[in-house]
This record gives C-alpha cells, sequence and structure tokens, in this order.
C-alpha cells in the first residue's frame, strides 16, 4: 500500500467497541494502542475484528505535540502517545518533528516552526503525539 500519509502503522485489532454508527477501533502497534473512530459500514467492510492485522494510518497534519509525558487529562484526544523526540527538520514555515515512543513506534508530526520554537521541540525532549481517533484511518490488505 503506498499512500501519502506519513503514519502507516501495521498493527493488530485488539478491540471494536461498537456503537449504533460509529465503533471505536483499537488498534495495538507494538506496545502501544492507536484508536481510529470509524463507521460501523466500515468496520463490517473492512472485516475488523480481534486479532486482524490492519494499518492506523494518520496525516502529519493530524499529529499535534505537547511537551512532558504525562496524558493530559484536560484533552478529549484518544491517542496520547508519550515518547522522546528523535528528530525535527525545520522548513520555511512548518517543519517535521518525530516522536519514537518507548517501544519503537514512531509517529511524524507537520507543525508550524513557531510550535516547535514555542514548545522547545528538539532531540531528546520526551513529548506526546495527540492524534483524535476521528483523525485515524484505518486500512486492510
Amino acid at each position: 500500500m503506498k499512500i501519502s500519509a506519513r503514519n502507516i502503522l501495521k498493527g493488530t485489532v485488539e478491540n471494536v467497541a461498537e456503537g449504533a454508527v460509529n465503533g471505536v477501533v483499537a488498534i495495538k502497534v507494538g506496545n502501544d494502542t492507536v484508536k481510529a473512530d470509524i463507521t460501523m459500514d466500515a468496520i463490517r467492510d473492512l472485516g475488523l475484528e480481534y486479532g486482524k492485522e490492519c494499518f492506523a494510518i494518520v496525516k502529519a497534519t493530524s499529529v499535534m505535540f505537547a511537551t512532558g509525558e504525562e496524558r493530559l487529562t484536560c484533552l478529549s484526544a484518544r491517542n496520547q502517545l508519550a515518547g522522546t523526540v528523535v528528530e525535527v527538520r525545520e522548513g520555511a514555515v512548518n517543519g517535521h518533528v518525530v516522536l519514537e515512543t518507548a517501544s519503537g513506534l514512531r509517529i511524524k508530526g507537520s507543525i508550524t516552526n513557531e510550535a516547535i520554537e514555542n514548545l522547545g521541540l528538539k532531540e531528546g525532549v520526551r513529548a506526546l503525539a495527540i492524534v483524535k481517533s476521528t483523525d485515524v484511518m484505518v486500512g486492510v490488505e
């Protein structure tokens, strides 16, 4: 599968919480879990059930960052991945930040250079990568 999203995370379905219209699919990626809020039609069409291999797909522009490693309880985003910044590349206006979790999961976000500077994001800094579950797409082969 080739797509333009920077984050294509291979894992297995850990749980499916079914709702009337949407469901939340928990995808185990290494020791980390990424949750996707997708339609029940998509869950059925993709055959998502416990143990099925799949991909959590996240555009870099959907990744936000916060400094520190404590989960933010004042934030509604389901996906808050703690790790260490391993790469920062600034461009003319925006830059890319890569965070690696303790289990080796890498997630790349695209944020403004101003945000990189204001947050003090540089290699070695502890941070959270934050993604709303509605911004996570799910793919299967």
